[in-house]
């Protein structure tokens, strides 16, 4: 998705979440500075988490307080991530519970985002005009019906766009 990452998408990303860059880019992308807008707090799935553990990096978003689910990986590799290997939605609400400004970031895993669903109180959905094959899952399945309702659209000069939605409780 690099590709996709021109200054106009750049920019959106400094305005409305620059805690959702990864630490090893914030620096490069030019959000190392600035404030949080939105969360304090990444939750990932064993599978996104790996995906840095490969690269080397054990704490992809050390600004952030990061939460790995894995019921296989029993230590963490590193003091900045916790892992959470059972009662994710037990763990999830002590977390919603603590008073704060910020919210908590789902960042990948269609396991843990099905677990996760009941918890999930805004959804923003990234696309790119490309065609994966037979795609990925958001949520896994058997996953009850949940309804959302469309707050905005935006759409960038590469193609991209971003939906956001809230929860319909």
């Amino acid at each position: 998705m690099m590709r996709f990452l021109d200054e106009e998408f750049l920019e959106f990303f400094r305005q409305e979440c620059p805690e959702a860059v990864p630490a090893h880019g914030r620096r490069a992308l030019g959000v190392g500075d600035l404030p949080y807008k939105r969360f304090d707090t990444i939750v990932q799935g064993r599978g996104s988490y790996d995906l840095a553990l490969k690269e080397g990096i054990t704490s992809p978003y050390a600004h952030l307080r990061e939460y790995v689910v894995s019921r296989t990986l029993t230590v963490s590799p590193d003091p900045n991530v916790e892992i959470i290997a059972d009662d994710l939605v037990g763990r999830i609400r002590e977390l919603k519970a603590e008073a704060g400004e910020f919210g908590i970031y789902l960042c990948g895993g269609s396991t843990v985002a099905g677990q996760l669903i009941d918890e999930v109180d805004e959804l923003v959905i990234k696309t790119y005009p490309m065609v994966y094959g037979a795609g990925m899952p958001m949520f896994s399945s058997g996953v009850t019906i949940a309804d959302f309702i469309l707050e905005s659209v935006r759409t960038f000069g590469n193609g991209a766009l971003v939906r956001t939605y809230s929860r319909k409780r």
